[in-house]
């Protein structure tokens, strides 16, 4: 009896500590109502795209970003090295639009070119000042992108964070990177609105030119292989210099991987950079996932010892825990995700949430113990 009691204590804390999280945090997203902001005074922008070997995608998404109804804007598209029909079309591209620069760089065997190099070079190329960060496999959802990137730049304001979807297919690794991309989205989104700003994602994202500069650009992490946005991000933003833009016309769409082989790669690139964070949003992040992990095993340690206890229906505790932190779930979840057109995945959420438990654990663990990349690409 008395470990029945000790596990459903155990769990109490970790229940309230997942609760903490919701409301002290990710709330913040699911209530959050852009301001509305005047397009009359919109500041030149420059849109900053790194490819290598990226025909198909620049030939199926270079217009969707050359079409944008915006009044002073370019296109810089950076040929990192490729050795497909890439420049070609650049040069064919670049004739006919006035808005498009091409930066083609050379790749020497001996000396490859990653792609915070070629995004130096992009950025040095741009015209202006505020610089919007996309990916070739990445289509704006709306030919008013910019516009509604740019509602945020502020005489204030360095850094505006948004949201970039992956497009839905009928398969359950699709459903795993969504919810995946929509997890993390909840978290570095609701940290930045409460004032915790750690990271930000390359396939949406603006910054300021001089901002770029006065941190001698990726300097301080260029010998990681990733990081080009999370890591800088992670270096710059302050709780006042950084602001987010989710109304649904500024978001980008962006191809999904397709074998869960190529994902697990990705996730632990990602994952591995997360090492360089500042100590702060390491913390945070650690205290978040490690409440999740234990939320679980005490779960399923209150329900083995509560199990036998028949007396005044005791053994329903563990189960009345569990559900009343999925209600808060769905409450908190469900308001995040129609903000960022993700509700389809709310009916998966229980499975969902409790693959993830398993997933962030071991791909934290490998991430952990793997030695930091240093390739260039």
């Amino acid at each position: 009896m008395q470990l029945a009691y000790l596990s459903i204590g155990v769990l109490g804390v970790f229940t309230a500590w997942q609760l903490y999280f919701h409301y002290r945090y990710f709330v913040r997203l699911s209530a959050f109502k852009a301001k509305e902001r005047s397009y009359e005074k919109l500041p030149p922008v420059s849109v900053i795209v790194v490819a290598r070997n990226e025909y198909q995608n620049l030939k199926a998404n270079l217009e969707s970003l050359l079409d944008q109804d915006y009044p002073d804007f370019e296109v810089v598209i950076v040929n990192n090295g490729s050795w497909d029909k890439s420049q070609e079309y650049l040069e064919q591209m670049e004739a006919d639009h006035a808005r498009l620069k091409v930066v083609k760089i050379v790749e020497q065997e001996r000396y490859p070119k990653g792609k915070k190099f070629g995004l130096t070079l992009g950025i040095k190329a741009a015209n202006n000042e505020w610089l919007l960060l996309s990916d070739s496999d990445c289509r704006p959802v709306s030919r008013n992108w910019i516009r509604s990137m740019a509602s945020t730049f502020t005489e204030n304001k360095q850094i505006s964070l948004g949201y970039s979807s992956y497009e839905k297919k009928s398969s359950f690794l699709n459903l795993l990177i969504r919810f995946d991309t929509f997890y993390t989205a909840l978290q570095y989104l609701s940290f930045a609105l409460a004032k915790m700003p750690y990271m930000g994602v390359g396939r949406n994202l603006a910054y300021r030119k001089s901002l770029f500069f006065s941190v001698k650009g990726f300097a301080s992490h260029n010998h990681i292989l990733a990081g080009d946005d999370d890591l800088f991000i992670n270096e710059t933003a302050t709780a006042t210099n950084t602001a987010i833009s989710i109304q649904p016309e500024a978001f980008v769409e962006s191809v999904p991987k397709d074998s869960y082989g190529d994902w697990i790669k990705q996730k632990n690139r990602h994952l591995g950079v997360g090492k360089h964070y500042s100590s702060g949003s390491k913390w945070r992040l650690a205290s978040l996932h490690i409440s999740n992990t234990m939320f679980y095993v005490s779960l399923a340690a209150a329900i083995y010892f509560c199990l036998p206890i028949q007396t005044n229906y005791f053994f329903l505790v563990p189960f009345y825990m569990y559900l009343g932190r999925l209600i808060s779930q769905y409450f908190v979840y469900g308001f995040a995700m129609k903000r960022l057109k993700e509700t389809s995945l709310l009916y998966f959420l229980p499975l969902l949430d409790f693959y993830f438990f398993f997933f962030y654990f071991f791909m934290g663990v490998r991430a952990t113990l793997s030695k930091p990349n240093r390739q260039n690409w």
